[in-house]
């Protein structure tokens, strides 16, 4: 199994679940009636004002450049209440058991630049479906409506479905920087490697402009490492 594989026709079929499974035997993973349910009561939730209309998906990790869903338009965001961090460990998808990969999440506080992808009303239930299929595979997110403004205008947006950290989450961490550059740098899964996933979201927030200074620096410390161990072996 590779990253490519997180593609629509992967996700519908179901097998992502499966996949999980395999990797983590203990952990839960949620059956098609839980996840609707999820995605119904989430939909409940949305400020009543905006229901009905066009739904913004803030992105700040790989749904920046492997949205998957169907949208209309793609323009950088900011959520003030919010902020990224390496905090979700797989030890399937981009690592191992021993050497677990790492993954990024939304924890309290601070502020948050990334992307906003709208979708059209008339698509919103079907590509939501999908994108719960991705997301709310397991417990490790609790999706919320987050307010959203344009990242250089700061002119208001509405509010965005963006997935956060679950704290309680089987996958929540918080680690040490230098333990977050070492499993970046080094951990690699079914889907690639923790590095690529790094990368990938740097380079994805620099084609919109953005620099997140805690993606950069990371970003940074993960190649001087990776150039460090190409040069000793």
């Amino acid at each position: 199994m590779s990253e490519h594989v997180l593609n629509r026709e992967f996700l519908l079929s179901g097998r992502l679940g499966e996949e999980i499974r395999r990797w983590s035997p203990d952990l839960h993973v949620l059956s098609d009636a839980e996840r609707a349910d999820s995605l119904r009561g989430f939909l409940a939730e949305r400020p009543a004002a905006e229901r009905g209309g066009d739904v913004w998906v803030f992105a700040y990790g790989s749904l920046i450049w492997n949205p998957v869903v169907h949208h209309v338009e793609r323009r950088a965001a900011h959520t003030p209440d919010w902020h990224r961090a390496f905090c979700l460990a797989t030890s399937g998808g981009r690592g191992t058991q021993e050497n677990p990969g790492l993954m990024l999440g939304l924890r309290p506080g601070g502020g948050c630049t990334g992307v906003g992808f709208r979708i059209a009303a008339e698509l919103a239930a079907a590509e939501l479906d999908l994108l719960w299929r991705r997301e709310m595979v397991a417990r490790g997110y609790i999706p919320r409506w987050v307010a959203l403004a344009g990242a250089t205008d700061g002119a208001a947006i509405g509010h965005g479905i963006a997935f956060t950290s679950d704290p309680g989450g089987p996958g929540y961490c918080d680690l040490p920087e230098e333990v977050v550059v070492q499993r970046l740098a080094t951990a690699r899964g079914r889907m690639g490697s923790a590095a690529e996933y790094l990368f990938r979201t740097r380079d994805g927030l620099r084609e919109l402009g953005i620099a997140c200074s805690y993606v950069e620096r990371i970003a940074a410390l993960v190649a001087a490492r990776m150039a460090q161990a190409d040069a000793v072996r």
